[in-house]
């Protein structure tokens, strides 16, 4: 098949259970220029270079043939993701200031003990034998829980989050021969009308901090000054979104993949201590951000003998990249005790996700506690139904039959 039709193909529903083999055609054509003048990246040592590349942007403004979007439209501005340095910088380290080292260590450690509680909790929940969703029972609550409660969010207002947080993913769905102005709209609205409350919660802070970082938002003074109203409704939504929307999927597909290797499974209950290495390959196997589509050259570039215009739409799929084998022997094969695992999944340079620590350990606590509890599990459907972003590619439910371990 022509390379030229590839990004329709991978983003075509009917592929997204199983897209792995279009990346290997796409690792084979190179860079592919797609019959709508964007250019596709597939393999790994590219995207890695590429994401390091201070001549590529990620503003959607400096594409010539700019496209709409729902990170932004007359709504909100752009959040730091969407914007290119010096601003994506200086945004960046105002965000961090409140979430990680150096100057908030302890925030994640510190929420380690909740993660573990609310974890339990949640397999409490679960029913001795039967049939339980691990996306709406287990892999949604665990991360929009832990990130409401480190923004501030009350748990009353918990569920409003999801419809909003549906909408605005909505809007990241790039399948071509699509009219995304519906879904582009309601994205818009949905961030809209997230960063409203976000930004009047803020507010409030501003009168009555508590230990949260909405209200380190309002109240720390960094070198480069405070975030204004603004620049905290952007920063919220972000931080709420990619907070949540991507562990969901990480953890769904982990115990999706685990499922299928049951030997893998049955290790990893017996040695937990293996987790972490296992939590790398799931992002390198089935990694939750397929594809970074916000990417363009601010000059002319050559990529591997090609040639991709200032301005031209450029897509680094991530996934491709994740199972390259000039870079992973055996890419295919999933191996929860791979070494030398320098995958793609939190992207890199200086868009590389800061929110990777808190989704790591949030992964590593839920897997580790949940395999106790899949001895004898079963998957109902496989493969299951997908969500509709091919972005941010994860099952929309994983129905599981189990049986409690010694049940």
């Amino acid at each position: 098949m022509a390379a030229d039709t590839l990004f329709h193909r991978i983003t075509d529903y009917a592929n997204r259970a199983a897209p792995y083999p279009l990346y290997a055609e796409l690792r084979d054509a190179g860079v592919a220029r797609q019959d709508d003048g964007s250019y596709l990246v597939g393999t790994y040592y590219e995207i890695a270079a590429l994401l390091h590349d201070p001549r590529i942007s990620s503003d959607r403004r400096n594409r010539t043939t700019p496209a709409g979007t729902a990170d932004g439209g007359d709504q909100l501005p752009p959040s730091f993701i969407g914007l290119d340095d010096p601003e994506h910088l200086r945004l960046r380290r105002l965000a961090m200031r409140s979430f990680g080292p150096p100057h908030c260590p302890g925030r994640i450690d510190a929420m380690q003990g909740e993660m573990v509680r609310i974890v339990k909790d949640l397999v409490a929940a679960f029913p001795a034998t039967g049939r339980i969703d691990i996306v709406d029972d287990f892999a949604y609550p665990l991360p929009v829980t832990v990130i409401c409660r480190l923004l501030g969010v009350p748990t009353e207002d918990e569920p409003q989050f999801r419809l909003w947080s549906d909408a605005i993913v909505g809007g990241f769905d790039p399948t071509p021969g699509e009219d995304p102005t519906e879904r582009q709209r309601a994205a818009s609205e949905a961030r809209r009308a997230m960063g409203l409350y976000l930004g009047d919660l803020a507010e409030k802070r501003r009168a009555r901090p508590s230990d949260d970082m909405l209200s380190a938002f309002v109240h720390d003074e960094g070198p480069a000054g405070r975030l204004t109203q603004l620049e905290i409704m952007t920063t919220a939504v972000l931080l709420l979104i990619a907070g949540h929307e991507t562990t969901v999927n990480l953890i769904t597909n982990g115990v999706l993949t685990l499922l299928r290797h049951p030997e893998e499974l049955a290790r990893l209950r017996s040695d937990p201590a293996l987790m972490p290495r296992a939590v790398e390959e799931l992002l390198r196997y089935e990694p939750p951000v397929q594809m970074l589509p916000q990417r363009s050259p601010l000059v002319d570039i050559e990529i591997s003998g090609v040639t991709v215009p200032k301005g031209a739409p450029l897509i680094l799929a991530l996934a491709s990249g994740n199972r390259d084998p000039q870079r992973f022997p055996d890419p295919d094969r999933f191996d929860p005790t791979r070494e030398d695992n320098q995958h793609l999944g939190f992207g890199g340079g200086i868009h590389s996700c800061f929110g990777a620590p808190l989704a790591r350990l949030e992964t590593q606590i839920a897997l580790t506690e949940l395999l106790q509890h899949l001895a004898n599990a079963r998957l109902v459907e496989d493969p299951p139904p997908y969500r509709r972003s091919p972005v941010l590619r994860g099952p929309r439910h994983l129905l599981v039959e189990l049986e409690r371990a010694g049940g």
